[in-house]
């Protein structure tokens, strides 16, 4: 009897409990510090209306806690498809899936959202490191790191390439790169500037590290791959 699995195995399962306590735990902390500006925002969007909800942070925020069970949903019908097909881990792969698209495009969507005189207003770029961190605030780097925080966590998990910090820290520093210059080739009213770039890429890179541990390996299987199953002996 390996009594090294039979330990590891219930180890595993509580702490895997823990985790999901804790965010749970969290996910209602927020909710209830944001239960204010949610609630004033639900009208407009049970209405169905696009201004005052999907051009408005606190209707973003609420459409994207809203579509959680659909996102949870999408990862299941993805994991039972692999399961079926013996590929694996299916569980983490289509986590990794939909929390890259489900924790990413509402962020990029702020990013996106027009200021006071869009199309009329000159193009704005600030190039000089370091300048606007002090205009940010707090709450202005916060929001930053967290822009590409869950392509940070979940692109290694998913794909083996992008297993090491300095790649998840050139895929965020990209993907804000294309952000800023569409905010500048679209004129809407945004100074596109180097340090949200700088501080959205170390953003990538912290979530990367939080989930260094699910990382991807290249041994794995492949994901279009089945897992094939040894022979029989004859």
């Amino acid at each position: 009897m390996d009594s090294t699995a039979s330990v590891t195995t219930p180890a595993r399962r509580t702490r895997g409990i823990v985790l999901a306590c804790l965010a749970v735990l969290g996910a209602a902390s927020v909710l209830f510090l944001l239960r204010r500006p949610l609630m004033m925002a639900a009208p407009t969007c049970m209405a169905r209306r696009w201004h005052g909800c999907y051009d408005t942070f606190n209707g973003v925020v609420l459409m994207t806690l809203v579509t959680v069970p659909l996102a949870v949903l999408v990862a299941w019908v993805l994991a039972r498809r692999r399961r079926a097909a013996g590929v694996v881990p299916a569980w983490r792969r289509s986590l990794a899936e939909v929390g890259m698209v489900h924790g990413t495009v509402p962020f990029v969507w702020l990013t996106m959202m027009p200021g006071g005189e869009p199309g009329t207003a000159p193009a704005r770029v600030s190039l000089v490191p370091l300048r606007d961190l002090v205009t940010m605030g707090p709450l202005g780097i916060a929001g930053n790191l967290l822009v590409f925080a869950a392509l940070g966590f979940f692109a290694p998990m998913r794909f083996a390439a992008l297993a090491s910090v300095p790649r998840i820290l050139a895929l965020g520093a990209g993907c804000s790169v294309l952000v800023e210059s569409a905010q500048y080739l679209l004129r809407l009213d945004r100074v596109s500037s180097v340090d949200d770039v700088l501080v959205n890429a170390a953003g990538a890179a912290l979530a990367g590290l939080v989930s260094r541990r699910w990382w991807r390996t290249t041994g794995e299987t492949a994901p279009d791959q089945p897992r094939l199953e040894p022979a029989a002996a004859r």
